[in-house]
């Protein structure tokens, strides 16, 4: 007997903000949300209490890309894959700061959103105020960035938004840039490794060539998610394809929630690896805290 998600529409749904936009379609959305993620708790909490290290967040504050046919695709932030990592983060003791490209408000897909989620509800409920009103990327690597940063790791969630703006940031560039140079963590999953693009800027070669990453599969936007709504057309490059051009390893060719870390790369592959990722990122920088204090 055919399930109910069968008898819903494959055809993107038009988002009215915007000319000829559309978010995914209803049975994209029934195969690839949920109103509750895996989470069944944090292992590392109140470990930190130090006060002084804290994890930079780079949100996309873009809503829309473009795609080849000349649709847009409603976008943003994914929710998953930003509040549950950064509820294993704060539950560890990390305070966040959130900063933009431009210091716009930060987007996310509310389509996605795990209503019945405490977790992720209670970690937006938290973090909401800094999302409106985030801090401009440029002005963080003007005055907080150095030697003597009160930051422990760089951020970067996934979403389709990461895609426009990220990669081609001179301050996303020299933020990566900062936090290789000063042995920082830097964490991201999904479409978010499409802002390691941007660490190439300026130069012969990307200072990640030779990293090994997680990253949502090529052959996913290339197929079922124009098959099935999800995109309303395809995007006119694919992130996989170009970290490899640049020299990066992608460990990873479909979507299962794998994580993996590479030095202090931590990476993963989809929404589904969002509650791994945010174990693997507290499991790694309490560790480093507890090294460093010797």
């Amino acid at each position: 007997m055919p399930s109910a998600a069968e008898g819903l529409s494959r055809d993107p749904t038009p988002d009215p903000a915007e000319d000829n936009a559309f978010f995914p379609s209803p049975y994209s959305l029934s195969q690839y949300t949920s109103p509750r993620t895996d989470f069944d708790g944090v292992q590392h909490k109140g470990a930190y209490a130090g006060g002084r290290w804290k994890v930079l967040m780079i949100a996309a504050a873009e809503r829309y890309v473009l795609v080849e046919n000349g649709t847009m695709f409603s976008t943003g932030n994914h929710p998953v894959e930003m509040l549950l990592p950064l509820h294993h983060l704060m539950e560890a003791g990390f305070d966040v700061d959130v900063a933009t490209v431009g210091g716009y408000p930060a987007k996310l897909e509310m389509w996605a959103m795990p209503e019945e989620d405490e977790a992720v509800q209670a970690t937006f409920a938290s973090i909401r105020p800094k999302l409106k009103n985030p801090m401009d990327l440029a002005d963080v690597v003007a005055n907080r960035l150095g030697d003597d940063s009160e930051y422990i790791a760089v951020f970067i969630p996934g979403g389709h938004g990461a895609v426009v703006g990220l990669p081609t940031s001179q301050a996303v560039s020299e933020t990566l840039d900062w936090a290789l140079s000063n042995d920082k963590f830097v964490i991201t999953l999904c479409h978010g490794p499409a802002s390691l693009l941007a660490a190439s800027l300026g130069k012969e070669e990307s200072p990640f060539k030779g990293y090994s990453v997680c990253v949502f599969p090529d052959s996913l936007d290339e197929g079922p998610n124009l098959e099935i709504g999800y995109l309303p057309g395809r995007l006119p490059w694919l992130v996989a394809g170009l970290l490899t051009e640049q020299g990066l390893n992608v460990v990873n060719d479909d979507m299962t929630g794998r994580t993996h870390r590479d030095r202090k790369l931590l990476t993963g592959d989809s929404p589904l690896a969002s509650n791994s990722l945010g174990l693997l990122a507290a499991d790694a920088l309490i560790e480093a805290v507890r090294t460093a204090r010797g």
